[in-house]
């Protein structure tokens, strides 16, 4: 009887532990369960919440977002979110999607306005980028977040936050920041601005090209130009496009003023001239995919059934990314930044409202009518 004891002790003491790889494996996979699940929750949310409108005017950005901070804050107050924040991926699922989302931009769609939609990309652009700069740097703002809120209010939100992100190696609350005001300024403008422009008499191709001048992301562009007509939808939507394409553009920009300009006193900077290895390191490379995936768009490589699963899948990793930046959300970290940021974005937002306004009406409703 003893000897039996004995060999169950000895047993039990050289019964197998679970590896750390393979635990690290587990929780990462219960990780990515995790955000899968709460992505299928906020897509059903997303239908459900539509349903009394009629149409889709409140975005699966909002829906994913909720249920990501809903359930983070679950964790957080649990002790929980350390244990199975492997595979809160945030920036992989941004920056996937945004690639695919390269396969929607058609060049060919674009110069379908000829020279109209481009030249307010451009004007606006410009216009609101260094006046975003210029008040972020009175309300002195750090210089990446500074870049994060200027990009994203004059291009398109989060696609242009994370590109410039990249450029000027933002920290992670910043891109979430700008993340969190991007979404929560585009809601309201979805639902305000088309009425806005039927209250001003607005013709469509016009209140179209202020719409997709204004709201910065594409998926609220094209529901408030549906909301209008529509003409204003297509013509939003082209628009929007229009300055999609700069992404690229101002993302080089970035990453060569960073490293020749602000990075002075560092080594990188201390030389003359900075090698083009570190300006290739400092740019974001999905960008590259962005443009490829752009290309094969616009020069018919793929059928409209091919794209459109492309869209679905696009859609798919960025309601991902949305409730990996919920589940990740801290309100210690945003804390620390004040209300200033806020403050500079509700200025900048302004700005660009009646900026893009008088940009929209002088070329599309004056010179080019």
């Amino acid at each position: 009887m003893a000897k039996a004891q004995s060999l169950d002790s000895r047993s039990a003491v050289s019964a197998p532990e679970v590896p750390p790889v393979n635990r690290g494996v587990i929780a990462l996979g219960i990780s990515l369960a995790l955000v899968v699940a709460l992505a299928i929750a906020a897509n059903r949310l997303t239908v459900l919440g539509n349903l009394p409108f009629g149409r889709q005017v409140l975005e699966y950005p909002l829906f994913a977002a909720g249920v990501g901070l809903v359930i983070g804050l679950l964790l957080t107050t649990t002790r929980l979110r350390s244990k199975v924040d492997g595979g809160f991926r945030t920036e992989f699922f941004l920056k996937t999607g945004l690639v695919l989302m390269g396969a929607t931009i058609n060049f060919g769609a674009i110069l379908s306005l000829g020279a109209k939609g481009i030249m307010q990309a451009l004007l606006l652009v410009t216009g609101v980028f260094f006046f975003t700069w210029w008040v972020a740097s009175k309300f002195h703002l750090d210089e990446k977040l500074r870049a994060l809120i200027a990009t994203s209010v004059a291009i398109c939100g989060v696609s242009a936050a994370i590109a410039a992100a990249g450029s000027v190696v933002a920290k992670r609350q910043h891109l979430t920041y700008v993340v969190t005001l991007v979404i929560l300024f585009a809601l309201p403008l979805m639902v305000l601005q088309p009425y806005l422009a039927r209250l001003l008499g607005l013709p469509s191709d016009v209140a179209g090209a202020w719409i997709g001048g204004n709201i910065d992301t594409t998926a609220a562009v094209v529901g408030a130009g549906a909301v209008h007509s529509p003409e204003a939808m297509k013509v939003a939507s082209i628009v929007k496009l229009s300055q999609n394409t700069l992404i690229g553009f101002a993302a080089f920009l970035l990453a060569l003023y960073w490293v020749t300009t602000r990075e002075k006193g560092q080594e990188v900077a201390s030389r003359e001239k900075p090698r083009l290895v570190e300006i290739w390191e400092r740019f974001p490379k999905f960008v590259l995919g962005f443009v490829a995936a752009s290309l094969i768009a616009t020069f018919g490589l793929l059928n409209a059934t091919q794209l459109n699963a492309l869209k679905n899948i696009q859609t798919w990793f960025l309601t991902a990314a949305f409730v990996s930046i919920g589940l990740q959300f801290t309100w210690t970290e945003l804390r620390g930044m004040g209300s200033r940021p806020v403050a500079v974005y509700a200025i900048a937002t302004l700005f660009n409202t009646v900026v893009a306004l008088g940009i929209a009406y002088l070329i599309f409703g004056v010179l080019f009518r």
